[in-house]
């Protein structure tokens, strides 16, 4: 008798447990997957436009696009986990650089990217 009082309860528990496990909901994730305008906008622009993208190196930039108006001072690499980013300016937008490669390239103006 207790052995079937044990049995039952455990049997309780493990379907208490799994009944989480088997209900499932339908999410729908599709506006939470779409980007913002202003994003969509700013990877078009840089697809579309004649700018240095990510993964470039320094060398590969000023062969492509010339010498920057002016290159800003480093920041960073005080540390290992703050590598150095280094800021060139050319004419409307800005390219950045982790140690010697483009991480980004920001436009100036918002109106440029449009």
């Amino acid at each position: 008798m207790i052995r079937k009082s044990i049995l039952a309860t455990m049997s309780l528990l493990l379907g208490a447990t799994f009944a989480g496990a088997i209900h499932a909901e339908t999410l729908d994730t599709s506006a939470a997957q779409a980007k913002p305008h202003h994003v969509r906008k700013h990877h078009a622009a840089h697809e579309n436009a004649n700018v240095p993208t990510r993964g470039m190196s320094m060398a590969q930039v000023e062969r492509r696009f010339g010498a920057p108006v002016e290159k800003l001072p480093p920041a960073g690499g005080d540390k290992p986990r703050h590598p150095t980013i280094n800021r060139w300016r050319y004419s409307g937008y800005t390219v950045y650089f982790e140690r010697n490669r483009v991480i980004d390239t920001v436009y100036d103006d918002a109106k440029t990217a449009s």
